[in-house]
């Protein structure tokens, strides 16, 4: 063997020897349900499937997703900036701008953005 493979080989054994090391030290409890459910927004996946979720929830999250796509949208934009002609970029850039904006006011005008209502 050369020496590159058994570096390797030790390097994979000691790592091994690490994963079952913290795998017997660990306090995992198995009693806890709700960090083994697959769900994080607090309700019991193994009760009644027709309880009530709270739709503005819902729409928060839904805004939260949308703006965050946004957000993704905005960059390219920004580094495209020297590449094409600047009216064009700036028309463009303005009406994306734009539409956001008035989203948000939609948003912001049906009260979806407050949280107690």
């Amino acid at each position: 063997m050369t020496m590159m493979t058994t570096l390797i080989m030790i390097f994979i054994i000691i790592s091994n020897i690490f994963m079952l090391i913290s795998m017997l030290i660990s306090k995992k409890s198995f009693l806890d349900r709700e960090k083994c459910s697959p769900f994080e927004c607090g309700f019991d996946p193994k009760s009644i499937a027709r309880i009530p979720f709270s739709l503005h929830f819902f729409l928060i999250a839904v805004i939260f997703l949308i703006f965050d796509v946004e957000i993704a949208l905005i960059f390219p934009i920004i580094t495209t900036f020297k590449m094409v002609n600047f009216f064009s970029w700036f028309k463009i850039s303005f009406f994306f701008i734009a539409i956001l904006l008035l989203g948000l006011y939609h948003e912001w005008n049906q009260n979806m953005l407050n949280w107690s209502t």
